[in-house]
This record gives structure tokens, sequence and C-alpha cells, in this order.
């Protein structure tokens, strides 16, 4: 009994340091603790992301069907937005881990500039498409004429404001590459609590604030995000992380932006791929209706909620191959994605099992249709028995990355999910006439792909040669 409370007040101990973000140094001592206090703050980060998603869901639901749906295709649209944002996200951890491993700071902070304007950069040329063309958009993703008129200044404020979502995305990046991890949390959860009390006011209307309808849910996410992306740069211009700029710092410094992309295009071209085929799945559900639709979005942002904890155990593992490949101790780097990887399936799987017991009660959060239940349930189910192996997958994935191999992830997409994944799809779904429950397989059966094929090409041990 003794020794339980130990271990308890132990665990307790390591948690509120992992929150503080006091310990900095994960190339030398416990793998077990590094991976631990890398993982806490990020997977609180990753669910901080994905909480965005479930407060928008649970308002617009009371809208209707077309609400949730339109929220559902927008989101699709918006996959690929994330897509260059993480690959972007992707390129700039890799960098910054490898110039702290080797203890060049300015290094580390010149590379943080660079992908704040290239953020920029990309995020304009979007939000030009976003804002004129929203209707457009919508329709080309299957919607029907009066979920359109009804729903795309949800899709134009949302796609118009992109900025938001690239910045929060880069600078985070930075902050977790250099091992910041409780300062990248941080920001998220401020981000959240203004988005959980502007959703309702934007909504809803109060007082002197009109009723947006399912606009203002993103309306009131912009505005979230936006805020956060203004504490992230105070924190980075005001030194109260390790990375600190100054305003002498913002120069264009071509050798580092040309670096960055380099290695960013490998991971923004698996996002890319990734993302894409997501909406492609979201444009076959379209054939089933909007009730089958709006279950279908329910479960992927329910589902999200959960795979960001893990992405964020993904992402510990990412720092922890950069920083130690950086600091020359390739076998310490591959320890800590084995056992990372390890830790992230024992957690995949009582998630899978918590879903597979209580799926109902979850969609009748968000919705009481019949058809929407119904769907949204099985879809749950379906994709989490996977689970298991989306733990490995993740890790092995973002180990690749943070080691500044992008190239190998993105072959592995490819064949997963544009040679495998969408023609199966399709020809299960339409074809063969199994509906929503061909998609469902497809999804489960390719991420199951990725993960045998990740851990194959990563015992090869290629990636410790990269050079960033």
């Amino acid at each position: 009994m003794a020794k339980d409370q130990l271990t308890i007040n132990r665990l307790f101990s390591y948690f509120k340091i992992a929150i503080s973000g006091k310990e900095q140094e994960f190339t030398s001592g416990s793998i077990r603790r590094a991976i631990f206090m890398l993982s806490v703050p990020m997977v609180l980060e990753m669910m901080m992301e994905s909480v965005f998603f479930l407060v928008d869901a649970y308002f617009v639901s009371s809208l209707g069907a077309n609400a949730i749906a339109t929220v559902g295709l927008t989101e699709s649209v918006l996959t690929l937005v994330y897509a260059v944002a993480i690959g972007l996200s992707m390129g700039v951890t890799a960098i910054v881990a490898r110039r702290v491993g080797e203890r060049d700071i300015t290094g580390a902070s010149q590379a943080a500039i660079q992908s704040i304007f290239l953020g920029i950069a990309v995020a304009l040329v979007i939000s030009v498409l976003g804002i004129i063309f929203p209707k457009e958009i919508l329709a080309l993703m299957g919607a029907e004429p009066d979920l359109i008129a009804d729903g795309y200044g949800y899709t134009q404020v949302l796609l118009g404001g992109n900025v938001t979502i690239m910045l929060l995305f880069l600078i985070n990046a930075v902050f977790r590459g250099a091992g910041d991890a409780s300062v990248a949390m941080r920001v998220l959860i401020f981000s959240n609590i203004l988005n959980i009390i502007l959703d309702p006011l934007f909504i809803f209307g109060f007082g002197p604030v009109p009723a947006f309808g399912v606009q203002g849910a993103a309306i009131a996410t912009t505005i979230g995000r936006g805020s956060a992306v203004i504490f992230q740069l105070l924190i980075l211009f005001y030194g109260w992380s390790k990375i600190k700029v100054g305003f002498k710092d913002i120069v264009f410094r071509a050798g580092v932006m040309l670096n960055l992309i380099r290695i960013s295009l490998g991971g923004i071209g698996q996002f890319i791929i990734g993302t894409s085929s997501w909406v492609f799945l979201m444009r076959i559900m379209a054939e089933f209706g909007s009730e089958v639709l709006a279950g279908y979005t329910i479960a992927i942002r329910v589902l999200m909620f959960t795979l960001m904890p893990s992405w964020g155990m993904s992402n510990a593992a990412a720092t922890l191959v950069g920083q130690n490949l950086g600091a020359h101790k390739p076998k310490r780097a591959e320890a800590s994605v084995w056992k990372t990887g390890k830790y992230n399936a024992y957690f995949m799987l009582i998630v899978s099992i918590f879903y597979l017991l209580f799926v109902e009660m979850i969609i009748k959060i968000f919705s009481d249709e019949a058809l929407v239940i119904e769907f949204g349930a099985l879809s749950l189910r379906v994709i989490a028995a996977g689970y298991v192996f989306y733990a490995y997958g993740m890790v092995i994935i973002q180990s690749f990355n943070g080691a500044g191999d992008t190239k190998t992830p993105t072959i592995i997409n490819f064949f997963c999910f544009w040679v495998f994944q969408l023609p199966f799809a399709y020809l299960a779904a339409i074809t063969f006439d199994w509906g929503a429950m061909g998609v469902f397989v497809a999804i489960t059966f390719a991420e199951v792909l990725i993960a045998v094929i990740g851990i194959i090409w990563f015992k090869r041990g290629k990636w410790k040669e990269v050079k960033v």
C-alpha cells in the first residue's frame, strides 16, 4: 500500500513538472521520464486542438442536420489547410529540434521566423479562394442547394481566416521542437476558453450581438485562434520560452527558408495525400444523404478527440528523435520511438474498448436523430477496431518526420491512401453496394497497412542518416 502511494505521489510530482515545462533536457537520463515530460503537455495540447471541433459540433448540432453537414464538408476542405500547416510544422519541428540538440539556439530562432513568413504567404492564397468562392467549394463537395445557402458563411469565414490556423500550428511546432511543449499547451487552453465563451454568443446571439447561426461558430473559432496567435508572438518576442526572437531577426534568410521548404515539402505532400483522401471519402459519404453524412461528421470529430492525444505522444517521439539525433545519440532516438509506441498502444486499446461499449451514448450527446445516431455509432465502432495499429503507425510516421525524413511517410501515405484506400472505398461503397460501411472498412484497413509498412521501413534505420 505504501509502495503504491509512493508511485502515485511520484507520478503526480512528474505531472506537475511536465505541465510547468521546467524540465527541458531530453537527450540524457531516463527515456521513460523524457517521454512522460514531453507527452503530457503535448497530449493536452492536442486535446485542446480537438476541443475546437467538439465545441463547434455541440452548439451547431442544435441547428439541424444541414448545419452539422456544413461543418463536416467545410472541415473536410479545411483538412487541406491543416495538411499544409502540419506539413510545414513537421519541417519546423525537425529543424528546431535538431538545432536545439546541437545547442544552436540562434539557428532555431532563425528557423522560427522563416516559418512564420512562409505560413503567412501560403495562408493569403487560401484566404482569397475561401472569401471569393465559398459556395462553389461547398457545391464541389456535393452539398445540396439549401445547405449551401444556409452554410456558405461558415466556409467563407474559416477559409478566409485560415492564417490563424496556419500560424497556430507553426509557432506551436517551434515550441514543441525546442522541448517547450507546456508553452504550446497553455496557448491552446487560452484559445479554447475563448472559443467556448464566444461560440454560443455568436451562434445564438446575445444583447447587441446578432445570431449568426452556423457562421457564428466560424467567427468564434477564428477569434479564439487569432487571440492565441497573438499570445504566441508575445511569448516568442519576450523570451518566455527557450526560443527568443527580436526585431533584428525579422529578415528573410534564403538559406534557412530553402532548407525549411525542402524538409517541409515531404510533410506537406504526405498530409495532402492523407487529407485529400479524407475529402474524397467525405464526397462518397455525401451520396448517402445529410443524416448519414452528419453521423459520420460527428463520429470523425469524436475520433479526433481521442486521436489527438495519440498524436501528442507521436509528436513527443518526433521531438525526442530530432533532439537525440542532433546530440549524436541515434540508439537513444530509436529506443524512444519503440517505448512511445508501446505506451500509445496501451492508451488506444483502452479508448477502443470504451467506444465499443458506449458508442450510442456518445453520439446522442450531439444528435437525437435516429439515422445520425445509427451511422455515427457504426463508423465509430468500425474505425476504432484498428486503434492499436493506429497507435504504432502514428508514432513511427512522426518519428521519420522528426528525423527530417519526410519523404518516406509521403511514399507510405501515397500507397496506402491513394492506391489502396480510395479505390477500395469507392468499390465497396458504390460498386458493391456496401453503402457507408464500405468507407468505414476502407479507413480501418488503410491505417493498419500504414502501421505495418511503417514498422518494416523504420527497422531498416536509414532515417538515422538524414541531414537537417
